[in-house]
């Protein structure tokens, strides 16, 4: 097992894939569903961010009260499946800064290619969470973390819905000091890259292209 590899337990969440793995779901109940695995893995994702007591005044009384140490983590979408699994980051983390990676998998090589990158600059002093559904082959993911990290962002979390062993293993090398969270680690990646048993394109899938 990956070291930095969260796959995470929680019957809502496999609940919610199960719906959005089932071909028959249509492209507006996929977008729900996929804000709303966003929403539960973002706070598993910010579960171990650092906090500080502050003293609160309630309408009672006055009490300490551990609150962040530091400001909302940057979210980062890679587009365009991400805008749909951010979406729920978005609604856990209402006050934070939003980026994105433009990058296309070339379907023969399977290898990415950036199109568009922006990026806020709190990301140097926040770090940030980025989001994509699928971590297949681990060329976009690893290409995306890069160009983030370029970007100055001190540390950062990666957030999918499902995992291919290939991908993970991949991610991992290439960026160790990265933590993945992850609802599911699939089987493997078939001939064509696609993540078995998976969830087939997510962008697709989300937004109703072919």
């Amino acid at each position: 097992m990956v070291p930095q590899l969260h796959v995470v337990d929680h019957a809502l969440l496999a609940h919610r894939l199960a719906s959005l793995r089932d071909a028959a779901t249509p492209s507006a109940r996929f977008r729900r569903l996929l804000a709303e695995i966003g929403a539960l893995l973002t706070m598993e994702a910010t579960r171990g961010l650092p906090t500080v007591t502050a003293r609160v005044t309630t309408p009672l009384t006055e009490m300490d009260h551990r609150m962040l140490a530091a400001p909302e983590p940057v979210l980062v979408a890679v587009l365009r499946a991400g805008l749909g699994l951010m979406e729920g980051g978005m609604q856990v983390l209402p006050e934070a800064p939003v980026g994105h990676v433009g990058l296309v998998r070339d379907e023969h090589t399977l290898k990415p290619s950036q199109y568009m990158l922006r990026m806020p600059p709190e990301v140097k002093t926040r770090g940030a969470i980025l989001f994509d559904p699928m971590l297949a082959t681990g060329g976009s993911a690893i290409a995306a973390v890069q160009r983030v990290k370029e970007a100055g962002a001190p540390h950062l979390r990666f957030v999918c819905v499902v995992a291919a062993p290939e991908g993970v293993a991949k991610l991992a090398a290439a960026h160790p000091d990265v933590p993945i969270f992850t609802a599911a680690l699939d089987e493997k990646l078939d001939h064509r890259g696609f993540i078995v048993p998976g969830l087939g394109d997510a962008g697709d899938r989300c937004f109703g292209t072919e």
